[in-house]
């Protein structure tokens, strides 16, 4: 049987590991030809690029810093010269960070906005030339509860996610001329394996305070991306999804 995303292709930022790592799987299982994204573990990239082509799927890795203009265009222009175009964008790249509101430097507010927003921006941009050539396409952004729920020494994340929040409503707006739907996916609390930069886990958010009482899975937030990608979700433009196990009610 064929499958649904079959002669598609994605790209997927933060592909490494943890939610990104199972976008780029999700993906892949149901046909798409993915393009692993990572800034700087290429080991890590090239693991799971490598997953999917023992899968029988395609998949190539590339690293890239989507803060760095120019190095995203060139990865998107590769990436897509090398599998034939661009179909699903996934901007799933981030810094997590825990400071106080008044430690934090220009430089470090700069950074965390540079990748997950800025980041988002330029992959956009570079991306959407190849989604219109192909008749349309779909945009998929990782936001967070923590914008929505308030989150204590993570007052940069929380401006950032809320910012791409905003640029996923205008392009859902702009761009749905040419049949491309933008949306965003807001995770609560979900188990992963959290690098030593980001510190630990705020405390706001337990299993106890979630009426579902778990923290979710990678799975669970790749599936929810699968569906906006796909054939499904192509009525569904300009929203912001929560998977969060009924911590936040919108």
């Amino acid at each position: 049987m064929t499958k649904p995303l079959q002669g598609k292709v994605a790209l997927v930022t933060g592909a490494g590991k943890n939610i990104g790592r199972a976008i780029a799987l999700a993906l892949a299982r149901d046909g798409a030809a993915v393009i692993v994204n990572g800034r700087s573990d290429r080991a890590a990239i090239e693991a799971v690029a490598t997953e999917i082509v023992a899968a029988g799927g395609r998949a190539t890795a590339h690293i890239a810093d989507v803060s760095d203009p120019r190095a995203t265009a060139q990865m998107v222009e590769a990436a897509a010269g090398q599998m034939g175009g661009l179909d699903i964008v996934v901007s799933n790249a981030g810094l997590r960070r825990q400071t106080p509101f008044l430690d934090i430097s220009a430089a470090e507010w700069r950074e965390i906005l540079s990748v997950a927003l800025d980041g988002a921006f330029h992959l956009a941009q570079a991306a959407v030339p190849h989604l219109i050539r192909r008749g349309g396409g779909a945009i998929v952004a990782l936001s967070g509860i923590s914008n929505h729920v308030g989150t204590p020494n993570r007052a940069h994340v929380s401006a950032s996610k809320a910012g791409l929040e905003g640029l996923m409503r205008a392009l859902a707006i702009e761009l749905a001329p040419h049949r491309i739907t933008c949306n965003c996916i807001a995770p609560g609390a979900i188990d992963t394996a959290r690098g030593a930069s980001a510190g630990a886990a705020p405390g706001t958010i337990t299993d106890q305070t979630i009426p579902l009482r778990r923290k979710g899975t990678v799975d669970e937030i790749a599936a929810m991306v699968r569906m906006l990608a796909g054939p499904e979700g192509a009525y569904t433009t300009g929203q912001t999804i929560h998977v969060n196990g009924g911590a936040y009610l919108t």
